[in-house]
């Protein structure tokens, strides 16, 4: 596919190329490395903020009105949801035309929802791209809601700059705040629902606990927010543009040097382990692949000698689709 009509589309802030072109990424066709090569170097200029919690937190309530708040200001917000898989057709359960409805219609907001396709971490596999993809296009700040919170679904923090992350009093237990890391990767506490039982203690502990924590350039706030009421959004922004200020005056040229190598090296990783998956169903490693099944070989042999063989390993990594890379 010849995708140098669509970027000359998106280059001119054409909404559906965008569209196609997030479609492309999101279903990995060979045409992502060309599409990120042409797009890559106009990213950098977006703000990007990850809204993270457990379910039923109201982040998609909050994410609605702080485009409210973001639109009222003129700026342009693109959005990525984050939805589970369905476990009949892979795609997104709850999709983006049921939820901030009332933002369809502005040319100045690009919701999308990707499903998680089963993978771990609270996002999708190309949320990445889809991020880049938005913050190319123009938009001024990316919103990226995540599917929830478990012990394991922290890779908004390696995604967003500032990592809001979202509780209710009524899932007060700070124990399991503690268990899944939320202390670790949140730069801004949100109580939604503020005005149950139960949100002050709640926001009082979270501040006890971070004081437990080690001296940082940037104090964590808890703050209480009332999505539905629209109560708390502006406060809650103006935190999350300091926090951005804060960032940018202790990032320096090495620290932005370490970011691009640990985006390279998640890169690098998701490629090869993408192409092993496709590799595996190809006929030619079916005779390795058959004594594995038949017990003839154990896996750790089996795995090794594929290592080994040179060509054998050329040929899995190699890109059938798009007749190498």
């Amino acid at each position: 596919m010849d995708v140098k009509p669509l970027l000359d589309r998106f280059a001119g802030h054409d909404r559906r190329a965008l569209a196609r072109l997030i479609t492309l990424v999101e279903s990995r066709s060979p045409e992502v490395p060309a599409i990120m090569r042409e797009i890559y170097p106009r990213t950098g200029r977006a703000t990007v903020v990850g809204i993270t919690g457990p379910p039923g937190a109201g982040k998609s309530t909050l994410v609605d009105r702080v485009i409210a708040h973001l639109r009222a200001a003129g700026r342009k917000v693109g959005v990525v949801a984050i939805d589970p898989s369905s476990p009949f057709s892979g795609g997104a359960v709850l999709g983006d035309r049921v939820r901030m409805q009332q933002h369809f219609l502005d040319e100045g907001v690009f919701i999308r929802s990707l499903s998680t396709r089963g993978r771990h971490g609270g996002l999708a596999r190309a949320t990445r791209e889809v991020v880049h993809l938005l913050d190319a296009f123009g938009h001024d700040v990316v919103l990226v809601e995540t599917v929830g919170v478990g012990q394991t679904e922290l890779d908004i923090m390696k995604l967003a700059q500032t990592t809001c992350v979202v509780l209710v009093p009524e899932a007060g237990d700070t124990i399991q705040v503690m268990k899944a890391g939320l202390l670790e990767i949140a730069n801004v506490f949100v109580v939604n629902k503020a005005d149950r039982d139960g949100a002050r203690r709640l926001k009082n502990e979270l501040e006890v606990m971070l004081q437990l924590r080690p001296a940082a350039d940037w104090n964590v706030p808890v703050l209480l927010t009332e999505a539905t009421a629209d109560k708390g959004i502006e406060e809650l922004w103006t935190r999350i543009a300091e926090h951005g200020v804060a960032r940018r005056a202790a990032r320096g040229d090495e620290e932005q040097g370490r970011e691009r190598f640990e985006e390279w090296g998640e890169i690098l990783r998701d490629e090869v382990a993408e192409r092993i998956d496709r590799s595996l169903a190809q006929p030619d490693l079916l005779p390795l692949g058959e004594r594995v099944r038949a017990g003839a070989v154990d896996p750790y042999t089996a795995a090794l000698d594929v290592l080994g063989d040179a060509e054998l390993l050329a040929r899995m990594l190699g890109d059938r689709r798009a007749g190498g890379r």
